[in-house]
């Protein structure tokens, strides 16, 4: 039998991971620590404790802990348990919606530019994610209609080009009419436009615009022209502010009595490309900055956008391990910056405010279904509490039964 205070004596003083199970052996917490010896007595010992850590405490049956070698080892192995046991009481990233991203295969000889919904570690470069696909899509077909690069998800040897080539929208690579090297400069191109480096690509086409020009070679001018115009359409629909790093994720929090929202801009070369939101419930008595280590390390966990920069309201937990083991993954340094004056705090403060509209907004949603639910079964009052019941069978043997309550405060799902 598990005897709870005989552990806690055995607990080394070395940095590791420890996993809270409950009598069913189900993991309910993983966290790390710096001194195993230290963080997992804290659990157990009489001190102001939250709600949250009071309930996650009564259902410790048991624990276990791994000894690792520093606390970057820790952190790492602790996101990894969290994504693959998902335990109720950590911080879990939950989001019903999948961005869109571009993707260009860098591993192909000539690659393609494509949408995709599913970021993996395969070599290929992604960029976003597009909070609106249409964006995402105008920006694809923007590329294809002025870079004359394959559109065919696979290349394939050909016995003549397609229609693609005859209209002037590829260089037929099937067909061996473009090397390589002349190829890889479109690719490089777009890489810097879609990373926001545009006044570099605008600079190199004027160039070779009045090169052309010189040359008596107007078709060819006027096609770089077009081109400049194009780009510099395109990229003033993204410009929103005047942060001059090329490459930082804003981070803004909002909290209700309900639940937590977290919104996260995506700035890349002073502009903003994209925003996602999380929402997180039973989550109201956790500091601000427990809650955004817990994000932050989910989120970047196996996520091949890791930006240079990170920028939250104040100092989170784990700040120099997270940063060590971000920079590790991205192969440069990684900061995560707390602004406290100037454009960059105006930036997490419009994150968020972006966060708490997005809280609002939802939290209104909710409560306008409830306001038709009462008009429609002639309710006094909003209803505050629902329950119901599906019950399933084949052929009357091996019934089962769902079992659903939502109330106003809280969420409940039972099987039976």
């Amino acid at each position: 039998m598990f005897n709870i205070e005989e552990e806690l004596k055995k607990l080394p003083n070395k940095p590791g991971v420890y996993v809270m199970r409950d009598k069913e052996d189900t993991i309910i917490y993983v966290g790390k620590a710096v001194s195993l010896k230290n963080r997992v007595r804290q659990y157990f010992r009489k001190t102001n404790k939250t709600e949250r850590i009071k309930k996650m405490v009564s259902l410790i049956d048991h624990f276990e802990y791994i000894v690792v070698d520093n606390e970057a080892e820790a952190l790492i192995l602790e996101c990894n348990l969290i994504k693959k046991n998902r335990p109720k009481f950590n911080v879990l990233l939950k989001d019903d919606k999948t961005y869109p991203y571009i993707k260009i295969d860098m591993k192909s000889d000539f690659p393609g530019v494509f949408m995709t919904r599913r970021v993996v570690n395969d070599g290929s470069k992604y960029f976003g994610p597009y909070a609106n696909p249409g964006s995402c899509k105008e920006m694809i077909d923007f590329i294809k209609q002025k870079y004359k690069i394959r559109q065919c998800r696979t290349l394939k040897e050909r016995t003549r080009p397609c229609l693609n080539y005859h209209i002037g929208r590829c260089l037929a690579p099937c067909m061996g009419y473009v090397t390589k090297e002349e190829y890889r400069k479109q690719i490089d191109e777009i890489i810097d436009l879609l990373e926001g480096k545009v006044d570099k690509i605008i600079k190199e086409l004027k160039e070779e615009m009045e090169e052309a020009s010189k040359k008596l070679d107007y078709e060819k001018a006027a096609s770089l022209r077009d081109r400049i115009n194009a780009i510099e359409r395109v990229s003033e629909k993204q410009k929103v502010s005047n942060i001059s790093e090329n490459s930082i994720d804003v981070i803004g929090i909002a909290k209700s009595e309900l639940q937590v929202c977290i919104e996260i801009f995506f700035v890349r070369g002073s502009k903003m490309i994209g925003r996602e939101h999380y929402f997180y419930q039973d989550l109201k008595d956790m500091e601000d900055k427990e809650i955004l280590s817990g994000f932050i390390k989910q989120y970047y966990l196996d996520n091949p956008n890791i930006p240079s920069k990170i920028m939250v309201r104040e100092e989170i937990e784990d700040k120099e391990a997270i940063e060590k083991w971000l920079s590790t993954s991205l192969g440069k340094k990684v900061e995560i910056k707390s602004p406290k004056k100037g454009e960059k705090l105006r930036f997490v403060e419009m994150a968020e405010n972006n966060a708490k509209v997005t809280l609002e907004n939802k939290e209104k949603d909710k409560s306008e279904i409830l306001l038709e639910l009462k008009n429609v079964l002639g309710l006094d009052k909003l209803p505050r509490k629902i329950e119901t019941f599906d019950i399933s069978n084949i052929s009357g043997e091996y019934m089962v039964a769902r079992y659903v309550c939502y109330d106003r405060r809280c969420y409940k799902e039972k099987s039976i």
